[in-house]
């Protein structure tokens, strides 16, 4: 009874020729991440009284960022994938850890993580990440970012949409990863500078 069962539950496995049903796609040999132009040094002890810190909340993505794929945009219709470059994480998940530590640097203040938010009813940022990848037509690594603002339990919510462009030679890993770091680190080094006004 039991080897006929066995039988029919895998059965249907043998008409799946050619499927690899325990590989994923291929990754590359190294992974790209970002890192942050501002650091906090190590050793470094802060403080905050009740309310004054601020929890980073990952921001949301569209939908051609919910990979963790560099897309590329032409013509303003068309997404394609530069290839061999993956990231080691999504980019909003990426993006918030690279917007913590630019705050912990520039402004001082204690910076908490969405899963922390609890210990600290203080300040909330979030947004939405809505490119994060290479406009073709201008040879271009772009970063809009969203942003939305709570300062305070009771504050309104403060909005503000900030953008970066940096030249890239050609379309391949390397050249592609560091352009969109340096976006991404001129977009933090902005938030983190209206965050800390």
């Amino acid at each position: 009874m039991k080897l006929k069962f066995a039988m029919i539950v895998l059965a249907p496995l043998t008409l799946l020729p050619g499927c690899a049903l325990l590989s994923g796609p291929k990754v590359p040999a190294s992974l790209m991440v970002l890192t942050s132009d501002a650091r906090v040094a190590a050793a470094t002890n802060r403080s905050a009284a009740a309310g004054d810190t601020i929890t980073i909340v990952a921001p949301s993505v569209v939908q051609e960022l919910r990979t963790n794929r560099v897309p590329v945009r032409s013509g303003g219709v068309a997404v394609a994938y530069v290839k061999d470059a993956q990231w080691v994480d999504t980019p909003d998940t990426l993006f918030r850890d690279l917007l913590s530590e630019t705050i912990a640097a520039q402004t001082g203040r204690v910076v908490l993580s969405d899963k922390q938010r609890t210990i600290d009813p203080g300040a909330r940022l979030t947004g939405q990440l809505l490119a994060f990848g290479i406009d073709a037509d201008r040879s271009e690594a772009v970063v809009t970012f969203d942003a939305a603002l709570i300062r305070g339990a009771g504050s309104r919510v403060e909005t503000r949409r900030s953008e970066a462009r940096v030249p890239v030679p050609i379309v391949e890993r390397t050249a592609v990863a560091l352009a969109l770091n340096q976006a991404a680190n001129q977009v933090a080094a902005e938030v983190a500078a209206w965050v800390g006004r």
